[in-house]
């Protein structure tokens, strides 16, 4: 089978809520020697996207949202195995934190680029949804992080990036760390405006451009 049609049977499998689908799909995907990490990109997480966006538009419901959710966990299952294999190979590169902001409850996007950091060889600590700025600031001090990464999915929420670096600056830490944003509406140019040091538009982007600004530590 084409990998571009393996990849796009799990973005389906994801949109239609199918487990079955999203498994054998998954399996099929490590058959054919689809890197895991690909497999999660540019099929799984499509597919989630697809379907937070209608979520969001009030085009599906919750019950969609996690039938989706079940389904990106059921081809986790297969993939998780090999991709934690290519994990061990690799040196530890950084500690990332990384969170959604204050206000907003969305985890799967967050989830996905949390994955995809730690099959990359970082340290990966996860503060889960609805954080006020200085539970991040808090964290990352306990956890000597390199990396803050803010996760924001709805526009009323992207304020909250902003004042994690506000305080940050605030508190005389910010040269402590590198501070990227991410999240469905999120851009470039919001990154820029508030001060951030980057911006990840997918899982696998975000990865890149944070091993590129730990490379400026080297």
């Amino acid at each position: 089978m084409d990998p571009r049609e393996i990849l796009a049977n799990l973005t389906a499998a994801i949109i239609e809520g199918d487990n079955g689908k999203a498994r054998n799909s998954a399996q099929e995907a490590l058959n054919q020697g689809i890197d895991p990490l690909r497999a999660v990109e540019d099929g799984l997480s499509k597919g989630m996207a697809v379907v937070g966006e209608n979520f969001e538009n009030g085009e599906v419901f919750l019950p969609e949202l996690l039938m989706a959710a079940d389904s990106f966990a059921a081809a986790m299952e297969i993939l998780k195995p090999e991709i934690e294999a290519q994990k061990k190979e690799m040196a530890k590169t950084g500690t990332i934190l990384i969170g959604t902001v204050k206000s907003d409850v969305h985890n799967i996007g967050k989830n996905i680029v949390a994955t995809v950091l730690a099959t990359q060889g970082f340290d990966v600590v996860d503060i889960g949804i609805d954080n006020p700025s200085l539970k991040f600031i808090e964290e990352a001090e306990k956890v000597k992080a390199d990396v803050i990464a803010l996760s924001s999915l709805m526009t009323t929420t992207m304020p909250g990036q902003k004042e994690v670096i506000d305080t940050l600056k605030e508190m005389k830490l910010r040269d402590r760390y590198f501070v990227i944003v991410g999240g469905g509406p999120v851009t470039q140019e919001w990154a820029e405006k508030i001060g951030a040091d980057g911006f990840g538009k997918s899982a696998l982007q975000a990865a890149e451009l944070i091993k590129k600004l730990m490379s400026k530590r080297r």
